[in-house]
């Protein structure tokens, strides 16, 4: 059963984008944090790209929301942590 909130159509796959200073753990890092909201993040829901100069990194999870309050505990949680520049 799905259920529309907005423009989204409830179960989804939603990608959410997390920027953050190069590190060696930041994926392992915005991982812990999605998956405290989205336990059962699949096989190649993350995807981590850094920037041109090296300086910053991307990374990419793939959720399946399965509501707006969901998705909100998320960039919640991602934006609370001092690491995260910037949650899309």
């Amino acid at each position: 059963m799905s259920r529309e909130e907005g423009l989204l159509t409830f179960p989804c796959d939603f990608p959410v984008k997390v920027v953050g200073w190069h590190a060696e753990d930041f994926d392992a890092l915005v991982v812990s944090l999605v998956r405290r909201h989205a336990p059962d993040l699949g096989e190649g829901a993350v995807r981590v790209r850094a920037s041109r100069g090296g300086r910053y990194l991307a990374v990419t999870v793939t959720v399946r929301a399965t509501s707006r309050e969901q998705l909100d505990a998320i960039y919640r949680e991602l934006t609370a942590c001092p690491r995260v520049l910037m949650a899309l």
